[in-house]
């Protein structure tokens, strides 16, 4: 039962008349947020999984059986669609897959995209991926993982150590792993989950030269454990949804002639040699690993579901618990009180913002010229970092606005918050692409050039969008600005100094850009949306998200002529006058989110009487839940006489 619902039983017919329009509202709003055209396509059938009894949260599991359980439903996600290789072959079915998994398992998200984006995706992007046999990845026979990344060699990955070296008395390749430094670090690549292969990126050694990193597909364990000359060791557990990372390395382990996955990008015959269409190693390697961009929008996608999730629990939590009034004996719910409701409107207002650049770039992605595609990886990669880091932020908020009870993992926040910490690192570390992002852009990238207003400065008002939106364009500009004088000025002849002095603004530059982009997505779903309600609701909350983003940078702001004093004066009342005319309408703004109700109603925070569901999770015993059979999932080795029931008894 929705809060609306709950709230319209309540209510006279008058109430009842205005719950029928907010649904009308609820219903533009989501088309918004989700395009009608693509909804089913790409989030009805991972809406509908998630609301699954399968996907319930199940309290007293061990790490490894918790991964097991990840690997299950892994399986269960490949069950429900109609063709793997189609799922890998399009970015945007793949990011919502993260969208709403990522809600309630975050492990499955990693699981998911590294099956099917980084291992079967790679494999299909190369030459003869219609002759390969992957039937045994696409029924998940074998699961797939990517091994690239080494102990020494993280966001560096370019100067990987591992090596894959022609045999050419045999035709074959020998993969090996020279110094500790060069283990594989965090595939997933334990015995739980059953048989896997990998797509292991490492240097192509042909007659003692060096050609460049390029990937091979390597089968790595099977039924009885790890393959002869690969060893696998666990890692530690790390923070949010456990995944069975390990450190993995190879002792001379030969693989066939065509486990080498070849392209354009470069070709091996014996006549030749290696044959390429790209002039250097390091373009050799991005092209190798292409699907790290798609990995990217995937963790976007996380980023924006689970803020949307976080935002609907929290929303719904501060309108059902009440405390006590201001006068004896009376109680309000904490959505009255300012200092609580205007925390959850600032995230609601990121979140549409970065749904909306979620979608935007998504867009780009599928849509770009060849031309492009170095503009719009750049933009892949600002979008994910400003998305997950700002999620985390709207993560935060929520799981301190529902207080204790958000620090249970059944309530579904406490979990949120941690897995987004892995988004953040995941697909390249946020503060190293964004370094990258501002070194291309300081002088290679041009900011937008914003007019003079046609009436006087004092006379503009806050309230003006357009108006809004031209200073959140010239902040980016001003930041360009100091990063190239920066550069100019640094000591010359050493260029990490160099850009150790302009690295701070054309930072600052890259996340006043990000913040531009959702801006101007924001606008264009505000120009799309017909419902007049709906607008003038998305035209308030796209006032109140320029607002935020611009409140930090008033000083500068007046300081060269932008604003007038009186704007700065003027800010905090105009925030203050948005707050008391959304909070009203905060139910609305998440109920367009769309979470199944089968999902929420398994949050006891989210439900007006959460005292009999808190009951269930105190007495497993009566748990009705029907048992999963994760021995499949879990190392045979391992198992006991006996231990599979203790595992099963656990879940039921």
């Amino acid at each position: 039962m929705t809060l609306l619902t709950m709230q319209s039983q309540a209510s006279s017919s008058n109430g009842a008349a205005e719950t029928a329009q907010n649904r009308a509202v609820i219903s533009e709003l989501t088309h918004q947020l989700f395009d009608a055209h693509e909804r089913g396509r790409l989030h009805g059938t991972w809406r509908d999984l998630i609301g699954n009894e399968k996907f319930r949260y199940r309290p007293g599991l061990t790490s490894e059986e918790r991964m097991a359980l990840s690997y299950e439903r892994l399986r269960l996600v490949n069950e429900t669609i109609d063709n793997a290789a189609s799922l890998a072959r399009d970015p945007q079915l793949l990011a919502s897959l993260h969208e709403w998994t990522g809600v309630v398992d975050g492990a499955l998200g990693t699981l998911a995209g590294i099956h099917y984006n980084l291992f079967l995706g790679s494999l299909l992007d190369h030459d003869d991926s219609e002759s390969r046999q992957l039937t045994e990845f696409t029924s998940m026979q074998r699961t797939g993982t990517f091994l690239c990344t080494e102990l020494d060699h993280g966001n560096d990955a370019a100067a990987l150590q591992t090596t894959c070296e022609l045999d050419r008395t045999t035709n074959e390749f020998v993969l090996h792993t020279p110094t500790p430094g060069a283990r594989k670090f965090m595939p997933n690549t334990s015995l739980i989950g059953g048989p896997k292969s990998g797509v292991v990126a490492a240097r192509l050694l042909v007659d003692g030269q060096d050609q460049g990193v390029f990937l091979f597909l390597t089968p790595l364990t099977d039924e009885n454990g790890p393959r002869p000359g690969i060893s696998i060791r666990p890692l530690p557990e790390r923070l949010g949804s456990p995944v069975d990372h390990c450190l993995t390395s190879f002792d001379q382990v030969r693989l066939p002639r065509e486990a080498l996955l070849e392209g354009d990008h470069g070709r091996l015959t014996p006549e030749d040699g290696l044959t390429s269409s790209l002039g250097n190693p390091r373009k050799r390697f991005l092209h190798s690993i292409k699907r790290v961009t798609w990995g990217k929008l995937c963790m976007s996608g996380a980023g924006v579901g689970v803020s949307r999730a976080a935002l609907t629990i929290a929303v719904r939590r501060a309108h059902l618990r009440t405390i006590s009034g201001p006068k004896v004996g009376t109680r309000v719910p904490l959505a009255a009180h300012r200092s609580h409701h205007s925390r959850l409107l600032n995230g609601v207002a990121s979140t549409y913002a970065m749904t909306f650049l979620h979608r935007a770039v998504l867009a780009r992605c599928v849509d770009h010229t060849e031309t492009e595609r170095e503009e719009v990886e750049r933009l892949v990669a600002i979008a994910k970092g400003w998305i997950t880091w700002q999620s985390r932020e709207v993560a935060i908020e929520c799981r301190e606005r529902c207080g204790a009870p958000g620090l249970f993992p059944l309530n579904a926040l406490a979990d949120i918050t941690q897995n987004l910490e892995g988004a953040i690192t995941a697909e390249g570390d946020n503060l190293v692409v964004w370094a990258k992002a501002a070194a291309e852009m300081v002088f290679g990238h041009q900011a937008d050039q914003v007019s003079s207003p046609t009436v006087p400065l004092e006379l503009q008002p806050l309230t003006e969008l357009e108006f809004l939106r031209g200073l959140l364009a010239r902040v980016e500009h001003l930041w360009q600005v100091r990063a190239r004088a920066a550069l100019r000025g640094g000591p010359s002849g050493n260029p990490l100094a160099r850009w150790n002095v302009a690295s701070s603004a054309g930072i600052e530059m890259v996340r006043a850009h990000a913040r531009l982009q959702a801006a101007d997505a924001f606008l264009a779903a505000v120009e799309r949306t017909r419902e007049p309600e709906a607008r003038a609701l998305l035209e308030d909350l796209c006032r109140l998200f320029l607002l935020q983003e611009l409140t930090p940078h008033t000083g500068d702001l007046l300081a060269e002529g932008h604003l007038a004093p009186a704007h700065v004066h003027e800010l905090p009342l105009a925030v203050d006058l948005l707050m008391e005319r959304l909070a009203p309408q905060l139910p609305v703004l998440v109920e367009a989110f769309d979470l199944p109700e089968e999902f929420l109603s398994r949050i006891p925070l989210a439900n007006a009487d959460h005292s009999p569901m808190l009951d269930d999770f105190l007495t497993p015993e009566a748990e009705t839940t029907p048992p999963l059979d994760l021995t499949a999932c879990l190392p045979r080795q391992r198992q006991s006489p006996g231990a599979a029931d203790r595992k099963l008894a656990l879940l039921t």
